[in-house]
């Protein structure tokens, strides 16, 4: 049975967006939406993830568990997805800022 995914993409090549868009649409730029079988769905997310490059990207689809959904992602997330007990969390990587010197006297 079909049942609808949602993928997000950012900085991907090219050919992964053209893969994308032969089974879903892009009603957004990076945003693909489709209903696909599990096999489609998961050859899919196979080539984004293999493919990726600098780019990141997110899969949201049905399954069988307490949300009703799964959210998996791949290449480096701002946000991170943790499993505590069945249940998907969204955490907060933090922000890796440059170590900016303090001049002597401050």
């Amino acid at each position: 049975m079909a049942n609808m995914v949602v993928i997000s993409t950012s900085a991907v090549p090219a050919h992964v967006r053209g893969a994308l868009t032969r089974w879903m649409v892009e009603p957004r730029a990076g945003l693909y939406v489709g209903t696909l079988s599990a096999r489609v769905r998961e050859e899919l997310w196979d080539i984004v993830q293999a493919t990726l490059g600098e780019g990141s990207a997110v899969c949201i689809h049905p399954a069988d568990n307490e949300q009703r959904f799964l959210v998996r992602t791949a290449g480096p997330q701002r946000r991170e997805v943790v499993d505590w007990g069945g249940l998907q969390f969204v955490t907060m990587n933090p922000v890796e800022e440059e170590q900016v010197p303090i001049p002597e006297g401050w």
